[in-house]
């Protein structure tokens, strides 16, 4: 992802942490607050929850942020 979008994402943290909290069950507000919507950590954590590869979890996440 390029910085721009990142940053963008980044910025947008407190309406983006819902909409993964329902795509991604499993990850708790706990887990979530501690990424404190840093890209990496959030696809990290994720990676680490669900076993989904990077680029899977990259384009859901990009696909969250169009919509």
């Amino acid at each position: 992802m390029d910085d721009g979008r990142r940053l963008q994402f980044e910025g947008k943290w407190d309406q983006m942490k819902g909409r993964v909290r329902e795509s991604w069950g499993v990850l708790t507000d706990d887990e979530l607050d501690r990424t404190q919507g840093k890209w990496d950590q959030l696809v990290g954590l994720i990676k680490e929850k669900t076993g989904d590869n990077a680029e899977a979890i990259e384009r859901r996440l990009h696909d969250m942020m169009d919509q």
